[in-house]
């Protein structure tokens, strides 16, 4: 892997942990629900994306184009309405800890079958120190019913899936389809779609100010367009497996974040997490093997 390429993958990580507070601020400032909230995600990045590459005159050209386009939709789609559909009837521990410390996992286990061959010790050493450290920094789950918490399970493992298959898709390039044209396209009918199947049941309105606009506009940009961008041309010289350890910036950031700018507290054993977490970014990049192309 080149050192580019994890800079790259690196700074995804760092902007997705920015959407956290971003959606936060958002919700109580405009007045929209989680999945509201992830529909306008993707249909603002995409759209942003899509109006710079009208003005460059470019697009996905051909089938195997189009229909990478559309699965990126799809499995974007499919991630973000899982993700906060978790964390709306679980809780954001169950669902982070889950959802993004499953696809290492999920990546690690469609590696081994496709190759025919177990993963490496130096392959596994990052991921598991990366889930300890998840763990640490999430904290355990707060009490509620067995059903409730089986239903985040579910939901946090299909977001997980999604993201994991994100990534393995990514690892493969299409001719005449860039990674700025696929984020902008897939994220644009992604976004819509999911908007569409929302309909009535989730609260679409926004609050119109300043401030809304802004924080849709900062949503759309940093921790969508920008970071999804920078993912997939990482993972041209990245192993998925490596995109997604490092993709466990995003909490990491996020708690950054909340410290900072929201005031809350960091307890011992997620300061040690955030420490175990870094090590584990650390040693994922410092690999060096052979990239391994995956079936999907």
């Amino acid at each position: 892997m080149s050192s580019r390429s994890f800079v790259m993958l690196v700074v995804a990580g760092v902007c997705w942990g920015t959407g956290g507070v971003t959606g936060r601020a958002l919700s109580e400032v405009g007045g929209l629900s989680a999945p509201a909230v992830a529909a306008y995600r993707l249909l603002i990045g995409g759209a942003l994306l899509v109006v710079v590459l009208a003005v460059r005159r470019r697009r996905p050209r051909g089938g195997a184009a189009w229909r990478r386009v559309l699965a990126v939709a799809g499995l974007a789609a499919v991630f973000q309405a899982s993700y906060f559909s978790a964390v709306a009837v679980s809780s954001v521990t169950i669902s982070t800890l889950i959802a993004i410390g499953s696809a290492p996992l999920l990546v690690l286990a469609v590696d081994a079958v496709t190759t025919r061959r177990l993963p490496e010790r130096a392959t596994i050493r990052p991921v598991l120190l990366g889930l300890t450290g998840l763990a640490l920094l999430v904290g355990a789950p707060t009490g509620q019913s067995l059903g409730r918490t089986l239903a985040g399970v579910g939901l946090s493992l299909v977001a997980g899936a999604g993201f994991a298959l994100l990534t393995l898709l990514g690892r493969r390039p299409v001719d005449g389809l860039d990674e700025a044209t696929t984020t902008g396209y897939g994220f644009l009918l992604g976004g819509t779609g999911l908007l569409l199947a929302l309909g009535t049941s989730a609260d679409l309105g926004v609050r119109l100010s300043l401030t809304s606009l802004g924080l849709l506009a900062l949503l759309g940009t940093v921790p969508t367009a920008l970071a999804y961008t920078l993912y997939f041309r990482g993972l041209r010289s990245s192993t998925a497996v490596t995109a997604t350890v490092v993709a466990l910036l995003e909490p990491l950031t996020a708690t950054v974040l909340a410290v900072a700018l929201l005031g809350e507290r960091l307890s011992v054993p997620a300061a040690v997490g955030a420490v175990v977490l870094l090590i584990s970014v650390v040693d994922s990049g410092r690999r060096r093997e052979p990239l391994t192309t995956v079936a999907t």
